[in-house]
């Protein structure tokens, strides 16, 4: 019976020991991110994409304007913000575009023993607008989501800034200028229980003046889609450009005693619902009662 594994000129068929052994040789797998253009090598961004880059030159430039010529801040209690454990920072809030957040930042980094960075919670309206969506993440900008706060603060052991008041304190206007909003239903107390973080009161005085609020007009804030429109000195008069009209307003910036979550109980703690709020509102009375003291003893608006 004749061999069918032979061929027509009689030549015998070597079966392959394996496929692998037929293909011909591959080029070792490349990553992807390696076949990527490199449009920015030396660019560092963190998780929370933060842009060393990008904060450093705000800093550097319009911060640093700001902090040191038109609002000469002056910062008391620095030593009162930890310098390594996780941090819950807690301050009041007003004015149409606030720069609050941004001298807060730059007082721990300028004035502090230890410098370290800060975290800023902000609210998904601002997911809404291509720019301000872009740049809020690059310079410490994260969505307020407990989830968020509690691995910044328990897992990171970093700082991170909350506004309590929230647009309820820049939808203020000037004539209740440095009366706190209710602190919601005291959820950034919670979350620092649950992360066994401090918590740390802090006044801030000057940005009410710095851009005053005079009123709102609630069908431009329709038709624009904005979360409010203002009506301050300097906006709509002067377009986009006004929401960074700020006056010389002299800044003064108080961070309060810490306080230890993990001596109140700690994540059990944050359970009971009381305790909860009533931490909260000895906060908010504690800031009121600074933010009284601070303008009792300043003599002027624009020279503190």
């Amino acid at each position: 019976m004749a061999d069918e594994r032979r061929t027509p000129l009689n030549a015998p068929v070597v079966a392959p020991e394996s496929e692998e052994a037929a293909l011909p040789a591959r080029r070792p797998a490349e990553a992807p991110r390696d076949l990527l253009p490199a449009i920015e090598p030396e660019r560092r961004l963190n998780d929370w994409g933060r842009s060393e880059r990008v904060e450093g030159f705000m800093d550097r430039t319009l911060i640093e304007f700001f902090y040191r010529y038109w609002f000469r801040v002056e910062v008391e209690g620095i030593d009162n913000v930890p310098a390594e454990s996780g941090a819950l920072l807690v301050s009041n809030h007003a004015g149409a575009l606030p720069p609050d957040a941004a001298m807060i930042a730059k007082a721990i980094r300028d004035e502090h023993p230890r410098p370290r960075p800060l975290y800023l919670t902000v609210e998904h309206f601002f997911k809404g607008f291509p720019g301000l969506s872009m740049l809020i993440p690059k310079i410490g900008g994260v969505a307020a989501h407990p989830a968020n706060v509690h691995r910044l603060l328990y897992d990171e052991r970093q700082l991170v800034l909350v506004f309590p008041e929230g647009r309820k304190g820049t939808e203020k206007l000037y004539r209740d200028r440095y009366r706190l909003r209710r602190f919601g239903r005291g959820g950034f107390v919670e979350a620092a229980m649950r992360a066994e973080a401090q918590l740390v009161p802090t006044c801030v005085v000057g940005a009410e003046e710095a851009m005053p609020v005079f009123g709102q007009v609630d069908i431009l804030r329709r038709l624009t889609g904005l979360i409010y429109f203002p009506i301050t000195p300097t906006f709509p008069w002067l377009g986009p450009l006004g929401m960074l009209g700020y006056l010389p307003a002299k800044f003064r910036i108080r961070f309060l005693e810490p306080i230890d979550t993990l001596a109140l109980g700690g994540a059990e703690a944050a359970e009971d619902k009381a305790l909860v709020q009533t931490l909260a509102q000895e906060i908010r009375a504690q800031i009121q009662e600074n933010l009284h003291e601070m303008l009792a003893k300043r003599r002027s608006v624009w020279r503190g």
